[in-house]
């Protein structure tokens, strides 16, 4: 159950106050729930790619997903407190991930591609043009982005 003081607590599927991109969590079948932070984003990435990869994505949607993932992680640590809890899972023939961190937040609607001189900005927008769906949700005790696979 979803705990107003930590938002890594939140499940996937109707359980959340707002969209979401996955189906209800009963028929999801958990492939990775891990904790994350700078030392283990390279391992994690890893790990998303491998079993990705065994369920069935690959070419440019495992190459695509994985950029996406690694974008949102990435995100979380620099901007979200840290760390952060990654999550991936299987249903109804698609691949989910779902990203939580204690940030603050970002941007929740689509823009147009970041300045090429600004030196950020690129994250939320490069993980939106590599997935079929991206959910982002935040409030004061953190964000959540769920990710469906191409």
């Amino acid at each position: 159950m979803m705990s107003a003081s930590d938002p890594t607590d939140r499940q996937p599927g109707p359980e959340r106050t707002r969209g979401s991109a996955a189906p209800p969590a009963q028929a999801a079948r958990v492939l990775l729930l891990r904790e994350f932070d700078l030392g283990t984003l390279v391992a994690v990435r890893h790990e998303v790619e491998r079993l990705c990869g065994r369920w069935g994505l690959t070419g440019l949607g495992l190459y695509r997903f994985v950029v996406a993932v690694n974008e949102i992680t990435t995100n979380a640590v620099r901007y979200g407190g840290g760390s952060g809890r990654l999550r991936l899972w299987h249903v109804g023939g698609r691949l989910y991930c779902r990203v939580d961190d204690r940030g603050p937040g970002g941007a929740a609607a689509p823009g147009p591609p970041p300045d090429p001189g600004s030196p950020q900005g690129r994250g939320l927008w490069l993980a939106r043009q590599n997935v079929a769906r991206l959910t982002l949700y935040s409030d004061p005790a953190g964000t959540t982005i769920e990710l469906e696979a191409p």
